[in-house]
């Protein structure tokens, strides 16, 4: 068996699909019995009461539904996230699932108009 160098593995990741590193990312944490998810600092999780008034300053686009009209909901997926036609079915297939995560709110309103113009069901977070 040939031996995996780093290099290979870097140049996987770089031409690898969204989903492609997400499965990967799964399979590395049921492997070896870790998580991808970054440790939050205690201090960090107490918000300041600026913060809160403002509002967030980053959200998530959800599509818990995609209606209808699938088809016209895969293109706008399409054209938000930069998938190809594959990957983007994959994700309205597996809805409710985040199009677009850690967005200015400004944006994700813009993408929620489209989505739901195209029949889907959305949620920002």
């Amino acid at each position: 068996m040939a031996k995996v160098t780093q290099e290979d593995i870097l140049e996987f990741i770089g031409s690898a699909t969204i989903l492609e590193l997400n499965e990967l990312v799964k399979a590395i944490e049921e492997k070896f019995g870790v998580t991808a998810a970054a440790p939050v600092a205690a201090a960090a999780a107490a918000p300041v009461e600026a913060d809160v008034a403002a509002g967030p300053t980053e959200v998530s686009v959800y599509v818990t539904e995609p209606g209808q009209s699938k088809v016209a909901v895969i293109k706008v997926v399409r054209e938000v996230t930069g998938l190809g036609l594959v990957e983007a079915k994959g994700l309205v297939d597996k809805a409710p699932i985040a199009i677009k995560e850690k967005i200015k709110p400004e944006e994700a309103d813009e993408i929620k108009k489209k989505l739901i113009e195209a029949g889907a069901t959305v949620e920002v977070k």
